[in-house]
């Protein structure tokens, strides 16, 4: 599914984000960036041991907040580390760090001049934000975005299974443009 913002395409597959072609990942980190499980895991395993060297060299990276590095032997140049928050409840401001980890990665690309870039769905793994919530505040914030970047050419949500896919789908119908 895909819809057009502005000059930018954002869509969503259900697969394997160490697979994509975008100029940059977005991975699912922790504060640490000391790799983990998940899709965190997932692309420091295929990316390799560059990854997680530079990622030693920044030290860590605050809940909200994103950093970049190579994206070492993946098929995309870069990797953006995005800290999403932790659920507690909904009541500890995880809301605002979400939508904040979400533009800070897409600032960060168009820093760095990237066209492309896939997400995850950040936080909705281990850290237990609700899938519906989650992919509502991501999606928005995409959109917005896109609405006055229009140097980001294509934003890709890249879902693991097919029920991930079925909510961030059913919340994109809902904020098309």
């Amino acid at each position: 599914m895909k819809i057009t913002v502005n000059q930018t395409v954002i869509e969503l597959d259900c697969g394997d984000i160490t697979e994509e072609t975008t100029d940059a990942v977005v991975n699912a980190a922790n504060s640490r960036l000391a790799g983990g499980a998940g899709v965190d895991g997932a692309i420091h395993r295929a990316g390799g041991p560059a990854i997680m060297a530079e990622c030693r060299k920044i030290g860590g990276c605050p809940t909200g907040e994103a950093v970049i590095t190579t994206g070492g032997n993946l098929k995309s140049r870069w990797v953006i580390h995005a800290v999403g928050p932790v659920y507690r409840g909904g009541g500890r401001g995880e809301a605002g760090l979400l939508v904040s980890a979400y533009q800070n990665s897409l600032n960060l690309a168009c820093k760095k001049g990237l066209a492309s870039l896939s997400f995850p769905a950040i936080s909705c793994g281990a850290y237990g934000y609700p899938l519906g919530e989650a992919a509502s505040l991501a999606l928005s914030t995409c959109v917005t975005f896109a609405q006055s970047h229009p140097e980001l050419r294509l934003i890709r949500h890249v879902l693991f299974d097919r029920q991930t896919y079925d909510v961030f789908a059913q919340e994109l119908k809902k904020i098309m443009p």
